[in-house]
């Protein structure tokens, strides 16, 4: 697995876990493809709540999750110049609990306007992230980007075959995502600053576990400077 830069994951291997990863040669580079899409995961206010009252949003990240939120929409200007399309999804759930399915298992409804329900303040894109005209914004139902929505016919129908998945949470939609983009034989490129959870080992394992097999987690500057070389939203040849 490449050693170049510090990774969050790296205090948590250790020797044995070293030698495993070695001897699988996990975590090789599949670089990027000729054209990509950035995929912007549940960039929403009630994921980053608010400076000075995120005891008011009960799923707020805090600021962690508004510094990220803050690189990913440099990535998201950068992709706009290149023309490369953005797409945006939004988690929400009706307010009754009608759509939550298992994971209303798992965690309560939370009757809030500061939650991700249907029609409420916090299902709204966050500030700062702004689609153009030609960029997609849809609502999931899921973790995944992919389950249940119209993506994969729209990366299809666009020529894509990178995607850069930026938002959140890390542990959650993001890698739920890069699983499924995997599994569509699509390249996926994590910028890592443009990412974030709620709890950093979460975070810190859910990177590791998408660059050892699924993912090129990079620093965010790689992935800006491979955008800043498109033209029409494709690679030069």
């Amino acid at each position: 697995m490449p050693s170049d830069t510090a990774r969050p994951w790296d205090v948590f291997l250790t020797d044995a876990d070293r030698a495993v990863l070695s001897k699988g040669r996990f975590g090789r580079r599949m670089g990027f493809g000729r054209r990509a899409a950035v995929l912007v995961i549940d960039a929403q206010r009630y994921m980053v709540g608010a400076e000075g009252d995120d005891a008011a949003w009960p799923s707020s990240c805090g600021a962690i999750g508004r510094a990220s939120l803050a690189a990913a929409a440099q990535v998201v200007r950068a992709a706009q110049q290149a023309g490369a399309p953005c797409i945006f999804t939004r988690f929400e759930l009706d307010p009754e609990g009608r759509d939550i399915g298992v994971y209303g298992r798992k965690r309560d409804l939370l009757q809030s306007p500061h939650w991700c329900l249907a029609g409420t303040r916090g299902a709204e894109l966050a500030e700062g992230m702004e689609p153009h005209a030609r960029d997609l914004v849809f609502v999931k139902k899921k973790p995944s980007a992919f389950h249940g929505t119209p993506l994969l016919g729209y990366l299809i129908d666009r020529g894509i075959d990178t995607v850069i998945v930026t938002g959140g949470a890390t542990s959650n939609c993001v890698q739920a995502t890069v699983f499924d983009a995997a599994s569509y034989n699509l390249r996926a490129i994590v910028p890592q600053e443009a990412v974030f959870d709620r709890i950093p080992i979460s975070h810190a394992i859910a990177l590791f576990d998408m660059d050892r097999q699924f993912a090129d987690v990079l620093p965010m500057e790689e992935v800006l400077a491979w955008l800043g070389t498109l033209r029409d939203g494709t690679a030069p040849a």
